[in-house]
């Protein structure tokens, strides 16, 4: 009796101790979840980039091939309470840092503040240029984005045409989500554009001039192709100006250039300057149906602010300065242009 007694207590005590144990089992997942360090207490590289679609999956093999979780069966698990794991997850970039728990971790993914990226934009000359440039900070890939660069009714619905939309885009430094979409991308650009003309009165400057915004952006669009001595900039763009109020041609060397897209060219040649196209100013008077490159602040602030002189011609110097001389008669120009012939012969270009 006393034997059949003992043998049900060992039996219920070894009960109680597999659910015991079994109830540690089951705590331990939350425990370490919540208290223990999932992610590396070193990180290659501190972000995440989860990109537009992924699935839960996805996430889960970017989180391996990144080395950020150590605990897969506990995020998944944790993931499942934490009501992170969804149809489509959500995208972006996200910082995460060391000893992280895999609480920590799902907090971020879920609802965490995104890491923004620096788009850089400098003096791209196309818009296939600046659809290249962005997307190495962003996700769209530069097909995406140049098919809305080249989408007439939305350049239509913002008030731009194919040949006039990188008037958009001024050169800076922009923070924006790495997973900005094609089209939030240029309506950013536009308030951007638009914030850059609201200071400095630079619209009345422009309405002083006689210029739209659009065309003194492709006179310093000129201007830029001109020069890379921002001294001179205002001088210059004195020269056109001068030129296009007393109805002369531009006659432009880098609107050639930009016509027969001949961009590698040292020398403008007649095969340049007599190239059949809108965009030659040696053929046709008045500016270019659209800027040839993108302008720089300096660039775009010397056709606001340019010198005031009796300039209409100007040459390189016969030196390496890369600046020019300027002349208020032809003359006056054709010494200046060789002198500068006769150097170029010495240089042996």
């Amino acid at each position: 009796m006393n034997s059949k007694k003992s043998s049900a207590r060992r039996g219920i005590l070894t009960l109680l101790l597999l659910v015991l144990l079994s109830g540690v089992y089951f705590a331990w997942e939350p425990v370490k979840g919540f208290w223990f360090p999932s992610v590396p207490s070193k990180l290659a590289d501190p972000y995440v980039y989860i990109p537009t679609g992924a699935s839960f999956e996805d996430v889960v093999l970017i989180l391996k091939k990144g080395a950020f979780i150590s605990d897969e069966v506990n995020f998944r698990w944790l993931s499942e309470q934490m009501k992170y794991k969804k149809d489509k997850m959500r995208s972006g970039r996200f910082k995460v840092e060391p000893g992280w728990t895999n609480r920590q971790l799902i907090q971020q993914l879920r609802s965490g503040e995104q890491a923004a990226v620096k788009v850089v934009l400098n003096n791209e000359r196309l818009t296939e240029n600046v659809a290249g440039k962005t997307s190495k900070f962003i996700e769209p890939d530069s097909i995406l984005l140049l098919r809305l660069f080249q989408d007439k009714p939305f350049l239509e619905e913002i008030g731009y045409t194919e040949q006039t939309l990188i008037s958009a885009f001024i050169p800076n430094t922009y923070e924006m989500y790495w997973n900005t979409d094609p089209k939030a991308f240029v309506l950013k650009m536009i308030r951007e554009h638009d914030a850059f003309w609201e200071k400095d009165v630079r619209r009345a400057k422009a309405q002083a001039l006689g210029l739209t915004e659009t065309e003194v952006y492709t006179l310093a669009s000129i201007v830029e192709r001109e020069t890379n001595a921002i001294i001179e900039k205002p001088t210059i763009a004195g020269v056109y100006l001068n030129r296009l109020r007393i109805g002369m041609k531009l006659q432009a060397d880098p609107t050639c250039v930009f016509a027969t897209r001949d961009f590698t060219t040292h020398r403008v040649t007649n095969y340049h300057t007599s190239f059949d196209s809108p965009y030659n100013t040696y053929v046709y008077k008045g500016l270019p149906p659209g800027p040839i490159s993108m302008a720089s602040i300096p660039s775009l602030d010397a056709v606001l602010n340019p010198e005031k002189h009796e300039y209409l011609y100007f040459c390189a110097k016969p030196d390496e300065s890369g600046t020019h001389n300027f002349a208020e008669t032809f003359a006056a120009h054709k010494v200046n242009a060789t002198r500068f012939q006769n150097y170029v012969k010495t240089r042996k270009y």
